[in-house]
């Protein structure tokens, strides 16, 4: 019973969903959600497709909160592989993008895992999100690169130091392209 919602509450995945709005505008809605403190709202899909007030979730935002809206737009983790967790393909990313224009979502977050200090993983991390950075700045929003690494990591600072630096070197290729 998660949010403090039974399973006898709903019947349907439809009707499970139409709570969590209900539970999501609530939060939103409240006088304490402001742009005071708030800079950004990250959104789910099906919530970017939902309303609030009779406006979609991102317009609400923007428009009687003065909250920007973003999107997360990854499909999860994949399997662990030299250290890390990659994204999961994103195969309808421009379909997703079209939708989220007509939201009139500003930026998109995705995210992955770095677990230990690898610096194989580590560059296929970087390069994964760099490149969806790219098409997704290239469609005209702001991408949030999210490369984490995992707080329990034994090698935490080395990952963290190795990610800085294959940062920094992704960062210099842009500045001279």
């Amino acid at each position: 019973h998660d949010y403090g919602i039974e399973s006898s509450e709903y019947h349907t995945e439809a009707e499970m969903y139409d709570l969590i709005q209900q539970m999501r505008s609530r939060v939103i809605t409240s006088k304490s959600f402001t742009s005071e403190h708030i800079l950004g709202a990250i959104l789910f899909e099906k919530t970017m497709d939902r309303k609030i007030e009779d406006l979609y979730t991102a317009d609400y935002l923007w428009e009687k909160k003065r909250i920007v809206p973003f999107l997360k737009i990854d499909n999860g983790l994949d399997v662990e592989n030299d250290g890390v967790q990659l994204m999961k393909p994103i195969p309808n990313l421009d379909v997703l993008l079209n939708r989220a224009r007509e939201r009139n979502i500003f930026g998109t977050k995705m995210r992955s895992v770095i677990h230990e200090a690898n610096g194989d993983g580590i560059r296929a991390i970087v390069e994964q999100q760099f490149e969806f950075g790219q098409k997704i700045s290239d469609a005209g929003f702001v991408p949030i690169l999210e490369p984490e690494v995992d707080i329990r990591s034994t090698s935490k600072r080395e990952a963290e130091e190795m990610l800085f630096t294959e940062i920094g070197n992704h960062l210099s290729k842009l500045d001279s392209s």
